[in-house]
C-alpha cells in the first residue's frame, strides 16, 4: 500500500514537472503513458488537473493557451490541423506587417476534419480561425517545428505558408498583400519551393506563387523547374475588370499585372 502511494506521488510529480505550462493533456493519451482513468479522476478530485471538457485536462492554474491545444492536437491526438498561413509567416518573422503579437490565428485542416469539442468550445488566448483544405497531395509537407514557452507544435514553413495565403485569395485574402509578403521571401529554398509546388493541387495558388515569385525578382526563382510542375489550362480570373498576365493565364489586378 505504501508502495503505492509512492508510486502515485512520483507519477503526479512526473505529471507537474515533465509538461510545460498550458499543454492540454488528454485522458487517452495520459493513460498510454501509464496513467489509469482511475488515477486521472484521483488527480482532478485533488485538484492537481481540470477538465476543460471531455477527454481534455489541464494543470490546474495553467491557462488556456492555443499552442497548447495545438499541440495535444498534433502530438497526443495525430489530427492534421497546424498554424500556417499568415499567422506562420508572422512567427517566422517574414509578415510585411508585423504584429508584435497575435490577436488571430490562421489554422489549416483538411476538409471534413472532426475537431473535438473541448477545442471548439474553449476560449483560447488567440482566436483561432480555421480554414478547411486539401491544398497538397502530401499534407504532411512543408511543416516545421516551433517551440511556443516550451510548448513543442508544427507550424507552416514560410514557402507554404505563403501558399496558404495565396490559396485563399483573392475572396479569403487580398491579392495586394499575398504580392507584399512574397516580396519579403527573398530567402527560400528552392529545392523546398519546388517540392510543395509539385504537391500542391491547386492551379491558381502555383500560377499566383510562380508570378508573384518572378515579379518579385526573387534570385531562388530562376532554379524552380516549372516543367515539372502542373499549371493546367485556360485563364484563371480574380478580378472582374482586370489584365491578362499572359505568360500564367492569370486576370488580375491593373497594379499587379
Amino acid at each position: 500500500m505504501v508502495l503505492d502511494k509512492n508510486i502515485n506521488q512520483s507519477k503526479i510529480s512526473r505529471l507537474m514537472q515533465d509538461y510545460p505550462k498550458g499543454l492540454v493533456l488528454l485522458s487517452s493519451w495520459l493513460v498510454s503513458q501509464g496513467y489509469s482513468y482511475e488515477l486521472l479522476l484521483q488527480y482532478r478530485r485533488s485538484g492537481w488537473l481540470r477538465s476543460i471538457g471531455k477527454g481534455a485536462m489541464l494543470k490546474s492554474g495553467d491557462p488556456l493557451i492555443l499552442s497548447g491545444a495545438l499541440a495535444a492536437l498534433q502530438s497526443q491526438a495525430n489530427i492534421g490541423i497546424h498554424l500556417g498561413g499568415r499567422s506562420a509567416l508572422q512567427l517566422h518573422g517574414a509578415a510585411h506587417y508585423l504584429q508584435l503579437t497575435l490577436s488571430e490565428a490562421s489554422l489549416f485542416a483538411l476538409g471534413g476534419l472532426k475537431l473535438p469539442l473541448w477545442f471548439t468550445a474553449n476560449q483560447w488566448d488567440i482566436t483561432p480561425v480555421i480554414f478547411r483544405n486539401t491544398l497538397f497531395e502530401d499534407d504532411g509537407i512543408g511543416l516545421a517545428d516551433y517551440q511556443d514557452a516550451g510548448i513543442e507544435m508544427q507550424i507552416s514553413t514560410p514557402a507554404r505558408a505563403m501558399l496558404e495565403c495565396l490559396s485563399l485569395c483573392p475572396d479569403g485574402f487580398p491579392l495586394v498583400e499575398g504580392y507584399e509578403l512574397m516580396e519579403g521571401l527573398a530567402t527560400l529554398r528552392p529545392g523546398s519551393v519546388q517540392e510543395l509546388l509539385e504537391s500542391c493541387k491547386s492551379i491558381k495558388t502555383k500560377r499566383l506563387f510562380l508570378y508573384f515569385a518572378q515579379r518579385a525578382g526573387h534570385s531562388w526563382f530562376k532554379h524552380i523547374d516549372t516543367s515539372r510542375i502542373e499549371l493546367g489550362n485556360g485563364n484563371r480570373s480574380l478580378v472582374k475588370g482586370g489584365v491578362l498576365v499572359p505568360k500564367y493565364k492569370l486576370v488580375l489586378p491593373e497594379e499587379l499585372a
